[in-house]
């Protein structure tokens, strides 16, 4: 694979150049091209310029409303909703995780209810967000069907990933994001496009037969993925389905798949984030404790806790590399 060294400063530029050409206004495109500029920092390359062409396939369609601006509505003392009005996902997290933040403060416990959203993006910025504040979050979002429950060969789950964070008062906080498919579809598509195989496990072909040929499980293949775990992470994605979907009044993945213009771009649907505060609820010395157990865990062998990689990565200010034809892809775009 043929890459080119982009700064990070050049990696925002070109994500902002690109979705000012394509119908966002300044604060969107700085927002969202953050969060892309970000991921490749990270080192979550399937989250990061690899979805720019998804994001203006989306604003050339007028599904995704480049100028959008979402809002915040207070439903009771614990609760508020944002609604997206078209939004992508994190110009509506930039408006609605304060507002969350600050009431969990509060109250101790206080849910972020999303409706008429495209997330497309990782969830990890918005629970690490949270929790960077001193608070734990979790969140979770569904998708289009693109998972097979446990036992069927027919997708009915999106990839419906869930993320959690733990705040640690002077460190970064613990904070993992999965898909719980066997594998995010974006990692499926590079894996694709880059010419590896995935494991065994993660998706069937067209004849419902297992494969590790990643071109027979993407959309549009026949294929489907596979839930983690078997019926373990089909309860997991079923549980997402709910809360991301009738709890917070949004669509179900299967809603979503209905009223998408599949223009390839992220489809709209709701997203579910709760903060609780531990020195409410567990009193003081909760962050002693908590460490205490981290310390634990990283005394025996082999053992890397969760956004520890990524936290790492985000150490290294220098270029990354990307893959060239994306690029090229890219800058045809703008």
């Amino acid at each position: 694979m043929s890459t080119i060294s982009l700064s990070l400063d050049e990696i925002y530029d070109l994500a902002k150049k690109t979705l000012l050409s394509n119908g966002c206004d300044e604060e969107n495109a700085s927002i969202l091209s953050d969060t892309i500029m970000r991921a490749e920092r990270d080192g979550s390359h399937s989250h990061g310029l690899f979805r720019l062409p998804a994001y203006v396939a989306a604003l050339k369609s007028k599904k995704v409303n480049g100028k959008a601006r979402p809002v915040v509505k207070k439903i009771s003392p614990s609760v508020i909703k944002v609604i997206g009005n078209n939004a992508f996902a994190p110009m509506v997290l930039k408006i609605g995780l304060p507002e969350l933040i600050k009431l969990a403060k509060e109250t101790g416990v206080a849910v972020l209810a999303i409706t008429n959203s495209h997330h497309m993006a990782a969830m990890w910025p918005e629970t690490e967000a949270v929790a960077e504040s001193g608070l734990v979050s979790f969140a979770c979002t569904s998708y289009m069907p693109m998972v097979a429950p446990a036992g069927a060969k027919k997708a009915l789950f999106g990839t419906n990933p869930i993320s959690f964070a733990w705040p640690r008062p002077g460190k970064t906080p613990l904070v993992y994001d999965m898909a719980t498919a066997a594998m995010a579809m974006g990692d499926v598509m590079v894996a694709a496009r880059d010419g590896h195989k995935v494991p065994l496990g993660t998706g069937l072909n067209k004849d419902g037969k297992e494969t590790t040929n990643p071109k027979e499980i993407i959309k549009g293949s026949g294929g489907v993925l596979l839930p983690f775990g078997g019926y373990k992470g089909s309860a997991i994605a079923m549980m997402v389905e709910l809360l991301a979907g009738a709890l917070v009044g949004d669509n179900f993945s299967y809603e979503t798949a209905a009223k998408d213009n599949k223009d390839g771009g992220p489809p709209s649907g709701g997203e579910f984030i709760l903060a609780i505060s531990p020195e409410k609820i567990a009193g003081s010395g909760w962050e002693k404790h908590s460490e205490e157990f981290f310390t634990k865990m990283k005394s025996m062998d082999g053992i890397r806790l969760p956004g520890e990689r990524r936290h790492k990565n985000r150490l290294d200010k220098g270029p990354r590399k990307i893959n060239k034809e994306l690029i090229e892809k890219i800058k045809k775009l703008s």
